[in-house]
């Protein structure tokens, strides 16, 4: 049994009213089966009556587990908030107001403008309103994207890069551009030449890994270790698909190849210093002559060791030979 409350009990209206705050900010994260709880938590509000779970999901046809995961995620987003009999249900009003103005994002949509470093942020920031907002951005999302300004140190163009990646992705939701803008500035993606460059490394990578897979007969996705092996020789040791190519051929004697085994072979032509296709490929053939070298001076040696032998035969047969 839970019983959810709401701060404001005003019963003026029969309508249920959603703040526009609920589509600009919170519901591209969640999935439509909590959506559905949600909206359905706040019409029950205005009535303050007792739900069991077990209704709640006959009502909605909604898994038991699936409800209560639901009421986590609301929880963990603020909207809800847990009580030993049930949940209230916060204002999202308040919830974003405190966000705008609060000590660490204490500007307003207007103030960030103005203040802007300079008039083309100002027109980077509205730009992205209008291209993926329709015009109608949040206001906290204003003091966000000046503060990534700030903390990432991105230029214009790859701010707006940022937001076009994460709207095509269909992920334009704070926490996944967050993530992204991480990522780039951790690859050191300042300006918009930065970020070519990166995506170029990024599709080299992909055919990279695409083209191993292949060749070991992978269908199904590599691993993540496998995939930061493959990262590690192409980013870290700035190997190619022809350097690879030389490893894999290498695996062809051997019935289940690993990664750990191609991992060895390269990082030791990486530990030689062999930094092109020649000069692995020159390694090996020296290699290849040693050993071919080894082979035969060991021949060579067993084959005067064998005729010393028939020599102190001979001579212990003539020795024997002289006695009698």
């Amino acid at each position: 049994m839970m019983k959810i409350e709401k701060k404001d009990k005003s019963m003026l209206f029969s309508t249920t009213e959603i703040p526009d705050v609920f589509f600009t900010e919170y519901m591209s994260e969640a999935n439509g089966d909590y959506v559905k709880v949600y909206l359905c938590i706040l019409f029950l509000s205005k009535y303050d009556k007792d739900i069991k779970l077990n209704d709640l999901s006959k009502r909605l046809n909604i898994s038991i587990n699936i409800i209560q995961s639901a009421l986590a995620f609301w929880e963990e987003h603020g909207l809800l908030t847990k009580k030993v009999n049930g949940y209230i249900l916060n204002n999202i009003q308040e919830i974003e107001l405190n966000k705008l103005y609060s000590p660490n994002l204490a500007l307003s949509p207007e103030d960030i403008k103005k203040n802007a470093n300079d008039q083309y942020r100002a027109k980077a920031i509205e730009c992205i309103n209008n291209m993926y907002f329709q015009g109608i951005m949040s206001p906290t999302w204003y003091s966000d994207i000046d503060l990534w300004f700030k903390k990432y140190g991105f230029d214009e163009q790859v701010m707006i890069s940022l937001f076009d990646y994460c709207f095509n992705k269909s992920a334009l939701h704070k926490n996944y551009v967050k993530t992204v803008a991480e990522a780039w500035s951790k690859n050191n993606i300042k300006t918009y030449e930065d970020l070519e460059l990166y995506y170029q490394k990024f599709e080299k990578l992909n055919k990279i890994k695409k083209s191993i897979a292949k060749k070991l007969g992978r269908y199904s996705p590599l691993t993540q270790f496998e995939e930061a092996y493959i990262e590690k020789w192409v980013i870290d040791f700035n190997y190619d698909l022809n350097i690879i190519n030389i490893a894999l051929k290498k695996t062809t004697s051997k019935a289940n190849p690993s990664f750990d085994y191609l991992d060895k072979l390269i990082t030791d032509w990486h530990d030689k210093n062999l930094k092109t296709e020649s000069d692995v490929t020159n390694y090996l053939s020296e290699l290849k002559q040693k050993k071919k070298n080894i082979k035969q001076l060991e021949k060579q040696t067993n084959y005067n060791n064998y005729e010393q032998r028939n020599y102190d035969d001979l001579d212990n047969l003539y020795a024997n030979k002289k006695k009698v």
